[in-house]
C-alpha cells in the first residue's frame, strides 16, 4: 500500500453484551480532517458567520445574502446559475495535502455565511470532468435557475474578469490541473459551514464528487472531492437527504480498495460521520459484505500511516459506540480476524524503535482505548481470552522496565487485562506465580491511582492473582519472594488505600466493589506474612540463615497495616 500503508469499560469485566448499550445521539460532529489545517476554526458565536479561511483568495467577492435570503431553502431546492464549464484535466499530483477542518454540527441560532453563492457556485463548475454528463445537467440547472430569477445567479463575465472578481484561479497563470485543486480546496473548506454546504448540495456537488471519484486518475483529486463530501456529510441534518443519492454509498465504499493512505484516511472520516448520524443503516448494511470487511481490517493490520491509523480507529470506534451497528458487523468482524488484526497492530506498535515511538506517540494510546472498548464487548472478550499471545503481550507491558511508556498508557492496559481475566479465569494461574508481573502491577499502581476505572481494574486483578495464590501450596522459596515483594513495595499499597478513605456510610456501589477486592488482598498478604514470620522465627539455628531482624520488623508492620485496615 502507498506511503507504507496496505464507552470506556468497566473494570474488572465485560461491561457490555455482544450489542452494547446504544449511545446517546451525538450533538455534534465537530472533529478535524487530520492536524495541520491551513483553515482557522470557528468559534460557536463565529461558526456559520464566516466559512473560514478561502484558499487563492477572494479579495474582492461581494457580500452576500444572509442565510434568510439565500439558505432558507431546503436541500433539494433549486438555485440559480448561467454559466460555461472551465475545461479541467485529473493528472497525479503530489501537492501537499489540504486538510480543513470539519464543521461543527447544528448551531442553535441561524447560520449566515459571508461568501457571495455565485462564488460558491463557480467552484463547483470549476469541478466538473469536461464532457461528463453532470456537465449538461449542471448547465440545464443554472439555466432554469436563471429563467426562474435566482438571486444567486453567477455573473456572466469572462473568465479573466471573473476570476479577478472573485479569487478564483487565472486559468492563464495556473494548469487545468492545479486550477482544479486549488478550487477544490476552497469547496473543501466552505463545506465546513452548513449554508454553504446547502448551496452546493442544492447546485450538484454531490453528482460533480461522484463524476470525478469515478473518473479522475488522480489520487490528490479523488481526496479532495472524499475531503468535501466528509465535510458535508458532518452536517448530520443533511446527511440523510445526501445519502439517497443515487450510487453514492457505494461509491464511497469503493474507495476502500484505493492504495492511497490520504484517500483512505478521508474515506474512513466519512463513513465514521454518517455512522454517528440517524441515517446509518444504509451504510452500516454497505460495509456487510465479507470482502469490505476483510479490507477494512487488512487496512487496520498493515498501515503504517499515523493519520490513516487514528482515521480507522475513530471509525471502528463509531461501529463500537453505536448499539445497532455493532449488532450488525461484530460477528462477522470476529469471524474475519477482529482480534488478531488488533493484536498484531498492538504488537508491531510496541516493537517500533524509540525514535519512531516518539513520533508516534499518539498512535500506542489510541489502539490500547480501542482495545479497551471491545474488551468490554463479552463476545469479543471472550474471543480474546481464547488467544494466548494478547495475554503475553499485556503482562509483558507491565513487567516492561520501560515504566514511563507503561505509566503513559497503564490504565488502558490494566482495563483490558481485567476484562479478559473476567471471562478468562483460565488465565488467572498462568500468570498467579510470575512475580515480575506482580510487581509491575504494585509499580503502576500509584500511577492508575486518580484513574477510577484503571484503579479498579488493577485491584481486582490483584484480588483474582492472590486469592489464586493463597489456595495453592507455597514452598518455603515461593513463600520468600511474595513475602520479600510486599514487604518491599507495601508502601505502594498503603499510600493508595490511605488516599480513598470513603465513609461507610457514602459508600457507592463502585466503592463497595473496590473495598471487596482490596479486602481479599490484604487477607491474602496477612496469610503469607503469618505463615512466612512463623517459619523464618521457628528456623533457629539451621542450615539456612535466619532472616535479619529488619526483615522480620517490617514483615509484621505490613502485617499490622492490614489487620487493622480488615478490622
Amino acid at each position: 500500500m502507498a506511503d507504507g500503508d496496505t464507552g470506556a469499560p468497566a473494570a474488572g469485566g465485560a461491561a457490555q453484551d455482544d450489542a452494547p448499550e446504544s449511545p446517546q445521539e451525538p450533538e455534534a460532529s465537530g472533529e478535524q480532517t487530520a492536524p495541520d489545517h491551513h483553515a482557522p476554526v470557528a468559534s460557536e458565536e463565529e461558526e456559520g458567520s464566516a466559512t473560514g479561511a478561502v484558499e487563492g483568495g477572494q479579495d474582492d467577492a461581494t457580500e452576500t445574502e444572509e442565510d434568510g435570503d439565500a439558505m432558507e431553502d431546503d436541500v433539494d431546492e433549486e438555485d440559480e446559475e448561467e454559466g460555461d464549464v472551465e475545461e479541467e484535466e485529473e493528472d497525479e499530483e503530489d501537492a501537499p495535502t489540504h486538510l480543513p477542518f470539519a464543521p461543527a454540527e447544528e448551531e442553535s441560532f441561524e447560520e449566515i455565511t459571508t461568501v457571495d453563492p455565485s462564488y460558491t457556485i463557480s467552484l463547483v463548475r470549476q469541478l466538473i470532468p469536461k464532457g461528463s454528463s453532470v456537465e449538461k445537467q449542471f448547465s440545464d440547472k443554472q439555466s432554469a435557475n436563471s429563467d426562474d430569477g435566482d438571486s444567486t445567479q453567477p455573473d456572466t463575465a469572462d473568465s479573466s474578469e471573473r476570476s479577478d472578481k472573485q479569487g478564483l484561479p487565472e486559468e492563464k497563470s495556473v494548469s487545468p490541473k492545479d486550477q482544479l485543486e486549488e478550487c477544490g480546496c476552497i469547496l473543501w473548506d466552505l463545506a465546513a459551514s452548513k449554508p454553504q454546504a446547502k448551496l452546493m448540495i442544492n447546485n450538484l456537488v454531490i453528482e460533480v464528487l461522484l463524476e470525478n471519484l469515478h473518473t479522475a486518475n488522480s489520487s490528490r483529486v479523488k481526496e479532495i472531492c472524499l475531503g468535501i463530501m466528509g465535510n458535508l456529510l458532518c452536517h448530520e441534518s443533511l446527511v440523510p437527504a445526501i445519502s439517497l443519492k443515487e450510487g453514492l454509498i457505494g461509491t464511497v465504499v469503493e474507495q476502500l480498495f484505493l492504495d492511497d493512505s490520504n484517500c483512505l484516511s478521508e474515506t474512513f472520516r466519512l463513513l465514521a460521520a454518517v455512522l454517528r448520524s440517524r441515517a446509518f443503516v444504509s451504510w452500516a448494511q454497505a460495509l456487510l459484505p465479507d470482502e469490505i470487511l476483510s479490507r477494512i481490517l487488512g487496512i487496520v493490520g498493515n498501515t503504517n500511516n499515523s493519520t490513516l491509523l487514528e482515521m480507522i480507529i475513530d471509525f471502528m470506534s463509531t461501529v463500537i459506540d453505536n448499539r445497532d451497528v455493532i449488532a450488525m458487523l461484530i460477528q462477522p468482524l470476529l469471524k474475519l480476524g477482529l482480534v488478531d488484526r488488533v493484536i498484531g497492530l498492538l504488537t508491531t506498535e510496541i516493537k517500533r524503535s524509540p525514535d519512531e515511538k516518539l513520533d508516534r506517540l499518539e498512535s500506542l494510546k489510541s489502539i490500547l482505548h480501542f482495545m479497551e472498548e471491545l474488551s468490554a464487548i463479552h463476545c469479543v472478550s471472550k474471543a480474546m481470552t481464547s488467544n494466548d499471545r494478547l495475554i503475553k503481550v499485556l503482562v509483558n507491558m507491565i513487567k516492561s522496565p520501560d515504566k514511563v511508556e507503561v505509566a503513559r498508557y497503564c490504565a488502558s492496559v490494566v482495563i483490558v487485562i481485567s476484562n479478559i481475566l473476567t471471562d478468562g479465569k483460565h488465565l488467572v494461574p498462568m500468570i498467579s506465580h510470575d512475580l515480575p508481573f506482580l510487581e509491575g502491577l504494585l509499580e503502576v499502581l500509584p500511577e492508575v491511582s486518580e484513574d477510577d476505572q484503571g484503579r479498579y481494574a488493577l485491584w481486582s486483578i490483584l484480588s483474582r492473582i492472590l486469592a489464586q495464590v493463597q489456595g495453592t501450596e507455597l514452598n518455603s522459596s515461593s513463600l520468600d519472594q511474595f513475602a520479600s515483594l510486599f514487604s518491599g513495595k507495601f508502601s505502594l499499597i498503603e499510600d493508595d488505600l490511605d488516599s480513598h478513605v470513603v465513609d461507610e456510610e457514602k459508600l457507592t456501589p463502585e466503592d463497595a466493589l473496590v473495598k471487596g477486592w482490596t479486602s481479599r488482598c490484604l487477607v491474602a498478604i496477612s496469610f503469607f506474612m503469618e505463615r512466612w514470620i512463623e517459619e523464618k522465627s521457628s528456623q533457629g539455628n539451621e542450615d539456612d540463615a535466619p532472616p535479619t531482624g529488619d526483615s522480620i520488623d517490617n514483615a509484621r508492620e505490613v502485617l499490622s497495616y492490614c489487620q487493622k485496615a480488615l478490622c
